[in-house]
């Protein structure tokens, strides 16, 4: 696309809806919003923590009261049920719960000296400007997961979201906007994937920013990291998964079912934290196959305004590569879970839908059995409302499947065996484990992140995300009237080490 270029936000429930449209800037708005957070910096890192931190309790209570018409309008412009867009606006006031408090508690150490009259410290300090750059699956959750801490901890901020959710991230930035952020503070730049590469380009060149936040596709994540270590700088990836649900011989199968069925068509499978490949004990394969078939057919798709497992798929780009997705699908497979395969049509209906999908992105839940170590499926993320099922015989297999296509965020496991727990535990790769609970869900105070293909081992959330936002600086005060040299002008303590009891 090119600088100029209107971008027009339709609603993935009916394509002729149109949410918004918004100018997409070319990378030189990226630059130019970067030199407005490195002008407003300083003045706002000075400003006391507690006092930052007060901010962010404003930006919670306004969430907070503008929350119903906030989550609504998610919902409608990217198609997530009503129920699970409440839940996301509902993270936004989380999060901004524990980081008011975390403005007091910015703490550094008193750390003694190996010298007499001599004391150490550290501080943490605000890394300076910080450019955010978030997908539209969560338009508002994720984008507070960098946003806030980053402004707690005295950064200033340029955020530039997906195009697709423009609507709900003008919400979002005006609510934040109204809670007394000074002039500059945060910015947001509407822009495409390559302009705003260019912009971060440019923008790191100038040294204009000086930290990076990225939720987004491996591929992508990639070509930020290499931008970054380009300047020695060390971005923050959150990035794709391809999450692994381990369901041991001992296992609660009508738990584990339910927590497939979430993890796996929840948002319609449009999470990075989304169930991928479900790895099943031979000997409780078909008994849990048969269960998951009965409750993805029985599952009710379609509007969601109603009480729906799903809606539609959040824009056109993501049918089209999920369609792709469904063309890996190969003679050995075995397809259950629906009524067809693909979108939904008057040719291709799903049983018991409701609502109207002839205008709708909407498509059936798929169930693959039988897929193997080096199918395309199992091997890559899908996005999309879709579950791999395989067999294994010992839980070490289980783990070297579930290691096997390199993503490491996300992974559950069901077994009422607590030494099992610990051993795919220990095994697994992924940054976030499960017992007898979806791959998908986040809490505010509990670090998220993942590893391998999935990021380079950053975190999201809780007190490990003030790494990512501040560095940390010493300061040694001698008063002692004399220039003390560590290492040389120490205390020195004898000892008779050639002692022995007789």
């Amino acid at each position: 696309m090119s600088p100029g270029y209107v971008y027009t936000s339709t609603s993935p429930l009916d394509v002729d809806d149109v949410v918004t449209s918004v100018e997409l800037l070319p990378g030189s708005a990226l630059v130019e919003a970067a030199r407005r957070a490195r002008a407003a910096q300083r003045s706002w890192a000075a400003v006391p923590a507690p006092v930052r931190g007060e901010v962010i309790g404003n930006i919670g209570r306004l969430v907070s009261a503008n929350a119903e018409a906030l989550a609504r309008l998610v919902t409608r412009e990217i198609g997530k049920p009503l129920a699970e867009a409440r839940g996301e606006v509902q993270e936004i006031v989380d999060t901004c719960s524990f980081f008011l408090g975390e403005g007091r508690r910015l703490y550094g150490q008193t750390v003694p000296s190996e010298m007499a009259d001599k004391q150490l410290f550290t501080f943490r300090n605000p890394v300076g400007v910080a450019a955010i750059i978030t997908a539209g699956n969560f338009p508002v959750a994720v984008p507070s997961w960098y946003v806030v801490p980053a402004l707690l901890c005295g950064n200033t901020v340029v955020w530039k979201p997906a195009e697709y959710s423009a609507a709900s991230a003008q919400a979002f930035y005006d609510v934040f906007s109204s809670a007394g952020l000074p002039e500059g503070v945060l910015n947001i730049v509407f822009s495409d994937g390559e302009q705003t590469f260019e912009g971060l380009e440019g923008a790191l060149a100038e040294g204009l920013v000086d930290k990076v936040g990225f939720t987004g596709s491996t591929e992508v994540g990639a070509r930020i990291g290499e931008l970054c270590g380009r300047h020695l700088q060390t971005p923050c990836l959150e990035l794709g998964g391809k999450n692994p649900m381990v369901v041991t011989e001992d296992a609660d199968l009508d738990l584990a079912v339910r927590g497939a069925l979430f993890a796996g068509f929840g948002s319609a499978g449009q999470r990075c934290t989304s169930l991928g490949t479900a790895i099943v004990h031979e000997s409780v394969h078909a008994e849990f196959l048969r269960r998951l078939v009965v409750a993805t057919e029985d599952a009710v798709v379609g509007d969601p305004a109603e009480d729906v497992l799903f809606g539609p798929l959040l824009d056109a780009k993501f049918a089209a590569g999920f369609e792709r997705s469904l063309a890996a699908i190969r003679p050995h497979h075995a397809v259950r879970g629906s009524s067809g395969t693909g979108r939904i049509t008057r040719d291709n209906p799903r049983k018991g839908f409701v609502g109207a999908f002839e205008r709708g992105l909407y498509f059936h839940p798929t169930i693959v059995d039988g897929v193997r170590p080096d199918d395309e499926l199992f091997l890559q993320e899908a996005f999309g409302p879709i579950i791999g099922v395989t067999t294994y015989r010992d839980l070490d297999e289980a783990v070297e499947l579930g290691n096997l296509p390199g993503y490491g965020l996300s992974c559950a496991i069901y077994t009422t065996d607590p030494a099992k727990a610990f051993r795919f535990r220990a095994g697994i790769g992924a940054g976030m484990v499960s017992v007898n609970n979806s791959t998908s869900g986040a809490e505010a105070h509990l670090p998220f992140g993942g590893n391998g293909r999935s990021g380079n081992g950053s975190r999201q959330s809780g007190v490990w995300v003030l790494d990512q936002f501040t560095r940390w600086q010493s300061m040694n005060w001698d008063y002692s009237g004399s220039l003390q040299k560590a290492q040389m002008d120490t205390v020195e303590i004898e000892a008779d080490l050639d002692f022995r009891l007789r």
